[in-house]
């Protein structure tokens, strides 16, 4: 990764709870996006990035400190389906970092123009989904996909090194529900000089990945790569966060990341959110996981920016 991106592990050493964003697609829906393409939030990349600046402006407005990219479907196959080349694909993954940065700089002049200039870091962390939310088909939420660690770590290889190469501060390796995949991330990110990642699992319960693995197996398969700066879950019910977070510190010391969904299920076939909301993402169980020992802490999907807002006024000093 580029070398003058700043140290972040003084931002999330010790106690200090660093706010994550929340549903980037969410707060794009709740913009009047259509997001019903299979490229999901990533189709917006090219017709209309920017909405993108604009739902990540309304996340660091909310208190949110790190951005997470639109890059999260954006794939070589999947674009490829789409009639897009590799040359233009490599281009919209370039600049799906390229929007969260601008809206950072906007952020940052309307605080100064309103004479009250934020002087915290404020991250921008390049989105790395699984190979299961290229297949646009729910995958992402069963793992199993029948592929080799090998296999794996040629579909992650060129756009994980596309997007490390930019000027993210970070990757977000995340929604990741089967173990081979993990093991072919830490793999890859140890290929790359200065590479930098939080890696994060979608999990079925309060011990177990998607795919059915522990957790505890999950973490140890990435923890001891030097580029894997914290690890944990997101994409999972709320409620199974509190214990989750502390299966992931009974195996690592490195830094804890959460950011779940709403609790909601998600209807593949008729893509949509199914279910009422399980648990609550709120300040409260912010404090819940933070005390269970998470120190990275946002939402995923169908968290909004009022959610966010609570989580940052919860740990605002």
């Amino acid at each position: 990764m580029p070398a003058h991106r700043p140290e972040i592990g003084p931002l999330i050493a010790g106690d200090r709870v660093l706010v994550l964003d929340g549903g980037l697609a969410t707060q794009l829906e709740a913009q009047g996006c259509d997001l019903s393409d299979r490229l999901w939030s990533a189709r917006l990349l090219a017709a209309d990035p920017e909405a993108i600046v604009a739902a990540h402006l309304a996340f660091f407005r909310a208190g949110a400190r790190v951005a997470t990219t639109a890059s999260y479907q954006a794939t070589f196959e999947g674009f490829a389906a789409r009639g897009i080349g590799h040359d233009e694909a490599a281009s919209l993954l370039r600049q799906s970092v390229s929007l969260a940065l601008l809206a950072r700089e906007r952020f940052r002049a309307e605080r100064a123009a309103a004479g009250a200039p934020d002087p915290r870091p404020l991250l921008v962390a390049a989105s790395v989904g699984p190979y299961g939310a290229m297949l646009a088909d729910g995958s992402e939420y069963r793992g199993r996909y029948g592929l080799t660690v090998d296999a794996l770590a040629g579909f992650h290889r060129e756009r994980l090194t596309i997007l490390a190469a930019t000027d993210a501060d970070l990757l977000a390796v995340e929604t990741i529900p089967e173990l081979d995949e993990a093991v072919a991330i830490a793999r890859l990110l140890d290929e790359i000089p200065g590479a930098r990642a939080w890696v994060s699992f979608s999990c079925a319960d309060a011990g177990h990945l998607r795919s059915g693995a522990p957790i505890e197996e999950a973490v140890e398969a990435v923890a001891g790569s030097p580029a894997v700066i914290a690890v944990g879950v997101n994409c999972t019910a709320p409620e199974h966060v509190e214990a989750l977070v502390g299966r992931v510190r009974a195996v690592t010391s490195k830094p804890v990341v959460v950011y779940p969904n709403s609790g909601e299920g998600w209807d593949a076939a008729a893509r949509r959110w199914t279910g009422a909301q399980a648990g609550r993402v709120d300040g409260a169980a912010a404090h819940r996981w933070h005390a269970a020992g998470a120190t990275l802490i946002g939402g995923c999907c169908r968290v909004t920016p009022d959610q966010v807002a609570l989580i940052a006024g919860a740990f605002a000093a």
